[in-house]
């Protein structure tokens, strides 16, 4: 291989020459003070760049050290300026980098967001195939995976070549050394020409995706990454001592009433022989071994039924739901919590990963802060341990309904679309059609059945979209809602939506219909899934394929069109190096700012958010915005007299 170590601006402008397509590889080592923290070398509040490669033809590359302490380094000042000028900012150059989203974290640690054409093919391997009917997850996507499969060339260890030493504990001048940093950024390149070809030939539609959503995600990523969310620890504290209390006494009460030991959960076999064998409960569910179940769902099944026989069981079981879900929120966003976060920022830097899920929407883990409770959930506040520092705020922006716009731009219902088009209210039309009532009947707030109605219409539309049975609204209304409803009443329910939305059931059977013929679901932009078990014989597999093929479409629409929004907030955040995006949480984007900016930010991302995200969509996007000082006490925009 044609590698070699270059120190000098000269050397680097002879190599990269003319070329408007080059791969770069950052190598990184941590500071002084995290050497002994495990992978804080992965950190970038913890290390910094030792090095970096470049690739601009197979088989070629150069590296060009910056901080090892053998062997020669260059000027970091003078070549950093000069890669940032006429590389990372450079409009018409397009930069390949495997997992780009790691390398955007360090170059933000700079001040730098690229401005380049940006194409990461760690998100191009996950929009590849890895068979007939199942593309790549992230685990078959890293460097050292991809090469010696597509390539047929095994690539050096990072841990051989270092041999447990830093990266900038090793010469510079070692041919080793330069070898297995140019070999990243070649490699990269390589695959960058391989996935290409491979996208003209099978999927013209996600080279797309890749280029002009995902891979600008992945930068995006790296700065939310970068960012994290500052947590109010002592308030962690606090509140890991008052939940640990709160358990304790309840568990000693469950435990005098029962007469039992109910376990860290209630849910031990002498609690359950106590709920069926002692006082005789009915049994509504089982398990999967065919035994008694005391889950969440049986616990509710079994409060329902005693609201009505037994109402003087109906205490404990209530007092058992509180005692479950308090541990779970201390286990999960306490106890959970407390660990990640960073020793160097006071901040959780979770991971994020735009790829994850079928649909083309986020996923978090180190902690999982797509799951945030919402404070209507949440008797200890979990919200609140996020919070900003002084003089700043923070800034959620969140799309309002966008499923069901992307589900009336979909199935081109006329009422639904006359709805959204007149600003009107979707929940109260939907009343209006299931209860066949007057829509001013539906929308009147002082009306007998209104708040009834509403959850009922609210769980509809945001079901019915994806193939929604009376069974499943029956068991959505009782365990999310605890609305008890017959069978018959939802089927009633939905047989009247179907009727007052002709265009949805129109859309849902011609969609089965081309996911049946052509075995894949699509976004609108042509994100595709397979669904081979679409045809299946066996009922469940392909009801859950025939959901698939209507979900896909709707929340893998709305997955794009945040994406969208993404990429062009990316492109103004260089000129407003104050606006620090920390979150993304299903459809809404969090966002640390100065206070005095509020205005200017509001204005900015609520632009970039409600475009029209492509030209045939014809439906309206609207974007609430809201502020404070702490995640769980954020205020409308509109509720407050200046947002300044």
């Amino acid at each position: 291989m044609a590698y070699k170590l270059v120190t000098k601006q000269r050397e680097i402008e002879d190599y990269i020459g003319s070329s408007e397509l080059l791969a770069l590889d950052i190598e990184t080592s941590p500071n002084e003070k995290y050497r002994d923290e495990p992978k804080s070398a992965l950190d970038s509040h913890k290390s910094t760049i030792t090095g970096i490669s470049f690739s601009v033809s197979h088989g070629t590359g150069i590296y060009i050290p910056f901080r090892h302490r053998n062997g020669e380094n260059a000027d970091f000042k003078t070549i950093w300026s000069f890669i940032e000028d006429e590389i990372l900012m450079d409009p018409k150059i397009i930069v390949v980098i495997h997992n780009l989203a790691f390398e955007s974290a360090f170059f933000y640690a700079l001040g730098i967001i690229p401005q380049c054409k940006i194409y990461d093919t760690m998100a191009a391997a996950q929009m590849t195939l890895k068979n007939e009917t199942q593309f790549r997850n992230l685990a078959d996507s890293g460097l050292k995976t991809l090469v010696p499969e597509l390539l047929e060339i095994e690539l050096p260890k990072f841990e051989v070549v270092t041999n447990g030493k830093f990266f900038d504990e090793l010469d510079s001048k070692d041919p080793e050394t330069i070898r297995y940093a140019c070999a990243d950024s070649d490699y990269a390149l390589r695959l960058y020409h391989y996935f290409n070809d491979w996208f003209d030939k099978n999927l013209p539609k996600h080279k797309f995706i890749v280029e002009k959503i995902e891979s600008p995600t992945a930068v995006y990523v790296g700065l939310m990454k970068h960012n994290g969310l500052l947590m109010d620890v002592d308030l962690m504290l606090q509140k890991q001592k008052e939940s640990e209390q709160i358990l304790t006494k309840l568990h000693e009460k469950l435990n005098s009433i029962t007469g039992v030991e109910v376990g860290k959960n209630a849910s031990t076999k002498a609690f359950k022989e106590f709920l069926y064998k002692q006082i005789g409960l009915p049994i509504f569910k089982k398990t999967e071994k065919n035994s008694e179940a005391v889950d969440d769902e049986a616990i509710l099944l079994l409060e329902g039924y005693c609201k009505t026989e037994e109402p003087d069981f109906v205490p404990l079981l209530e007092m058992v739901r509180e005692y479950r879900k308090i541990g779970k929120i201390k286990s999960t966003y306490i106890d959970g919590y407390l660990p990640h976060i960073n020793s160097a920022t006071g901040r959780i830097h979770a991971e994020l990963f735009p790829l994850a899920t079928d649909t083309g929407r986020f996923a978090s883990r180190n902690p999982n802060l797509q799951n945030c409770p919402r404070k209507d959930n949440d008797p200890i506040g979990v919200r609140n341990f996020i919070i900003t520092p002084k003089g700043k705020v923070l800034l959620s922006l969140d799309f309002s309904q966008i499923e069901l716009r992307v589900g009336a731009f979909y199935c081109r219902d006329k009422a639904m679309l006359e709805t959204y088009r007149n600003g009107g209210d979707i929940h109260a039309k939907t009343t209006s059609v299931i209860y066949k009532i007057p829509f001013e009947e539906a929308v009147d707030k002082n009306s007998e059945h209104y708040k009834e109605r509403r959850t009922i219409a609210k769980a509809c539309n945001f079901g019915v979209f994806f193939g929604l049975y009376p069974n499943g609204l029956l068991r959505s209304l009782k365990f999310k809602a605890h609305l008890n409803k017959t069978l018959n009443e939802c089927r009633e329910i939905i047989n009247n939506l179907k009727e007052g939305y002709p265009g949805l059931v129109f859309w849902q059977h011609e969609t089965i219909a081309n996911a049946k013929f052509s075995g894949f679901t699509e976004t609108f932009l042509g994100r595709r899934r397979y669904l081979p078990e679409i045809n299946s014989l066996d009922r469940n597999k392909k009801s859950f394929a025939q959901r698939c093929a209507l979900n896909t479409p709707i929340q893998g629409t709305a997955a794009d069109i945040l994406k969208l929004a993404i990429v062009r907030i990316l492109h103004g955040l260089q000129e407003r190096i104050w606006l620090k995006p920390l979150l993304q949480i299903h459809d809404e984007l969090i966002f640390e700012l100065p206070k005095e900016k509020l205005d200017e930010a509001v204005q900015f991302v609520k632009g970039c958010m409600e475009v029209q995200p492509f030209s045939e969509f014809d439906v309206s996007i609207v974007v609430q915005a809201s502020f404070g000082t702490n995640f769980g006490n954020l205020k409308e925009i509109e509720e407050v007299s200046s947002c300044g």
